[in-house]
């Protein structure tokens, strides 16, 4: 996989204050040169810029936490001023969602050719899919990311949409490094603690099968700020 540091465009600008100056430094600047950018997309008034970005520190951080940086920078291009938002989050999908949800077109934050796994079958493509688009009917929870051979990814969410039928969700991703390519998928639980106990059963090796997941509800959110429902403590299993 190709690794190239991203261009932010912030040459001439300065953070719109000294608050957003260090934050910008403590979440961004300081780990620019681990950072892999996996997708960018820029707006032609120069005000937006999005960013999928992989940090290759993350590694070495706490275990299990996710590895992935969406950013989002607005610009004040009279003033010469920007601010930013930005969320770490475990799935590529889930990244690109999020940066959908802030106004960047879908087709312009895919992931460049060589960034990353390929999904191994059309069921994998049509959940992500689904994801990039419908991920604001969910909240996440809880996700693990384990890196060391065999890599896999586990997120659980809970649904936004309270009458959901399966509010809580599980998704499993895992990556074959011999083929470079990844499978995704998703089981659905009525409560929390379905949803865990599956988790803990498959940390510990058990290998039960995801139940199958019913399509979720559309539930419409303000893009800027998505609801979120309480978030429930995850049990001793899932901290690891």
């Amino acid at each position: 996989m190709l690794t190239y540091e991203p261009d932010f465009r912030l040459d001439g600008y300065e953070a719109v204050n000294q608050n957003v100056a260090d934050q910008f430094w403590q979440h961004i600047r300081i780990e620019q040169d681990m950072l892999t950018l996996l997708a960018e997309h820029h707006t032609e008034d120069s005000e937006h810029s999005f960013f999928v970005m992989h940090d290759r520190a993350a590694t070495w951080g706490i275990p299990g936490e996710p590895q992935l940086v969406a950013l989002h920078l607005k610009r004040d291009t009279a003033a010469h001023t920007f601010r930013f938002t930005h969320q770490m989050l475990p799935l590529p999908s889930m990244a690109q969602s999020w940066l959908i949800a802030r106004g960047c077109p879908e087709d312009k934050i895919l992931l460049a050719d060589g960034m990353g796994t390929n999904p191994a079958n059309q069921a994998t493509r049509a959940l992500e899919n689904r994801l990039r688009r419908d991920g604001d009917h969910f909240a996440l929870l809880h996700s693990y990311t384990h890196d060391t051979g065999p890599i896999e990814i586990t997120v659980l969410l809970r649904a936004l949409d309270e009458k959901a039928p399966q509010p809580f969700r599980v998704l499993l991703q895992e990556v074959d490094t011999d083929a470079w390519t990844h499978t995704l998928r998703e089981g659905g639980f009525p409560s929390f603690e379905a949803a865990t106990q599956w988790w803990e059963s498959n940390w510990r090796g058990e290998q039960i099968p995801l139940p199958t997941a019913s399509p979720a509800t559309r539930h419409t959110t303000t893009a800027g700020n998505p609801a979120l429902p309480a978030r429930p403590a995850p049990p001793p299993g899932l901290r690891r």
